[in-house]
Parts: structure tokens; C-alpha cells; sequence
């Protein structure tokens, strides 16, 4: 199930970054998205999984239903022009897809459904979805209502304010309103950091306040910023140290505690073998920027 590269020339967050700094980014949804990947499904499940598991159920009907996110480049992004989302995080549920027997660019064996922050909780309680993977912080809060494995990838959140703001950091921002998506951890951070978080449906609804002016700033990870920053042409910029951790991981249905075991091992896999790397490379760090080494895996005891 190695993830292998489509587009040796494709750019993720960390180019967007590069190209927001020089002003010349502009919209067009290739140039922010990150790197369309494809990951070989394993070719012989049968008796991979314990009967009666839900990878045994998701590998025998060989259809399954995964959260992510459409509006965040480099990350989870779905372009006008893109038969599938791509992205860190979307190359990642395409590696446990994979181990489900299940070819992760079929959309008549997969449905990726676009999840926003204040729907993944439900989609995963309903069954609406099997796995999310859209920017998913582990909380403790979280974990009380869904599965969460993990983390694959840890990041820190920042401020995307207009380019000729003088914000410097969070610390500027005290009792003024920043944008950020309702039910996220981001804008829980905000309201904690003294700001006055103002809740939004998505990121890129903040980024369209921050550009239009509603409001003098946003925040959210950094990652996602500065894919963000890159479709205003330069208006926008990244700004601040980070001012919280978060740990990112795969979410699952507290019905369903055998998934747990299952996503880490996929996950370690992929750690040893190069495809979270190479996921990372093709999105994240497509500038050149130097892989980090993968986080230590909560145990799912």
C-alpha cells in the first residue's frame, strides 16, 4: 500500500507560503492544493481481520465512507477542477483505505465526504462516516464522544491577518475579534488567549473575512494559514510564534474500539516505510522543506 508520487512538480503549504511572501500567489486551485497521490490497495484481505471487525465488514462490502476536508490546502482541498480531494491528511486515509483491500481513488468504492469542524463528531456517532482525517485535534473532550488514533502530525496555531496589519502575534489581538471555524480547538485557543473568537462554517469563510476586512484577523494552524494566505495574491500573511500544539489524528466511532489498533498499525507502518514521508513531501513540504521525524503514537489502551 505505498504511497507513490502523481505530480512531481506539485506545490503544498509550504510553497504556498513561499509564493505568498513574494505576493505572486494567486487562486488557481492546482497551485495550493498540494500533490494528487495514489496509494496500491493491498490486493488479498481475506482473513487480514478478525471476524466481525469493522475493517473485516469495510473489506468485504469493499465500499467505505471517509471524512475530509475540501477547503484547506496542503491538508484536506477539493478544487473546481478535482475528481478527488488531496492533501496531508487525505494522503493518509488513502493509506488505511488501501489496507482495506480498497482502491482509494475508486469514488464508486469511496465516498469522501466533506467534513467541516463542527460536523465530525456526528458523521462519526451517525455512521455517516467510518474514519475522518480532516485536521483533527485530539482532545480529551473529543475522545469522550469519538475514537480518536493517532497522532500522525503535530502543528501549532498561528494568526493570518491583512498584509499591511501591524499584528505581530495573538498578544496584539487581545478583545478583538478573530475568525475561526465553529467547533474547532482553534477557536476555543482564541477565546483562551483573550481575543474574541468570532465562529465561522469554515476556514475559508475566516480567510474571506480577514481579505474583505469584517474582521482584522483569523487563526487556525499554521499549516492551514499559509495555504490559505497563498489564494489572496499576497494580501494576506501568516504571523506569530505558535501558541498551542496540536496533535493530529484519525477519527472512529466509539463503537467500533477494534479501529483503534488497526489505524496505529497502519500509521506505524507507514512511519517505517517511508509512505508518511513521502505523503509529507508531496503536500507539506513539496518546497523542499525538511520532513519532520513522525510523532510517537498514543496507545490505545
Amino acid at each position: 500500500m505505498r504511497l507513490t508520487r502523481m505530480m512531481a512538480a506539485a506545490s503544498g503549504v509550504v510553497l504556498a507560503a513561499s509564493l505568498a511572501a513574494c505576493g505572486d500567489a494567486g487562486s488557481d486551485d492546482d497551485a495550493v492544493g498540494g500533490a494528487d497521490t495514489t496509494v496500491e490497495a493491498d490486493d488479498d484481505c481475506d482473513g487480514k481481520f478478525e471476524d466481525g471487525s469493522r475493517m473485516a465488514e469495510l473489506a468485504d462490502a469493499g465500499e467505505i465512507n471517509v471524512g475530509v476536508r475540501f477547503d484547506q490546502p496542503g491538508l484536506g482541498f477539493k478544487g473546481t477542477n478535482d475528481d478527488l480531494p488531496r492533501g496531508f491528511d487525505v494522503a493518509i486515509a488513502k493509506l488505511l483505505i488501501a489496507d482495506l483491500c480498497i482502491d482509494p481513488d475508486d469514488t464508486s468504492k469511496v465516498n469522501y465526504e466533506e467534513t467541516i469542524s463542527d460536523n465530525r463528531e456526528p458523521y462519526l456517532q451517525s455512521g455517516r462516516v467510518d474514519l475522518v482525517a480532516a485536521s483533527y485535534s485530539i482532545t480529551d473532550a473529543r475522545r469522550e464522544l469519538v475514537g480518536q488514533a493517532g497522532p500522525y502530525f503535530l502543528t501549532g496555531q498561528q494568526v493570518l491577518v491583512p498584509e499591511d496589519s501591524d499584528v505581530e502575534s495573538i498578544e496584539d489581538l487581545q478583545g478583538q475579534e478573530v475568525c475561526s471555524a465553529s467547533g474547532s480547538t482553534s477557536l476555543e485557543n482564541v477565546t483562551e488567549a483573550g481575543a474574541v473568537g468570532v465562529p465561522a462554517d469554515t476556514y475559508s469563510l475566516c480567510a474571506e473575512q480577514v481579505a474583505d476586512g469584517t474582521v482584522p484577523a483569523m487563526s487556525t494552524d499554521g499549516s492551514i494559514l499559509l495555504g490559505l494566505a497563498a489564494q489572496y495574491d499576497g494580501a494576506l500573511k501568516v504571523v506569530g510564534p505558535e501558541f498551542s500544539e496540536e496533535r493530529i489524528g484519525v477519527g472512529y466511532s466509539l463503537e467500533r474500539p477494534e479501529m483503534c489498533e488497526w489505524i496505529n498499525g497502519v500509521l506505524e507502518e507507514s512511519f517505517e516505510d517511508g509512505s508518511w514521508a513521502d505523503a509529507f513531501e508531496e503536500t507539506l513540504g513539496a518546497s523542499g522543506a525538511e520532513t519532520p521525524e513522525p510523532p510517537t503514537l498514543d496507545s490505545c489502551s
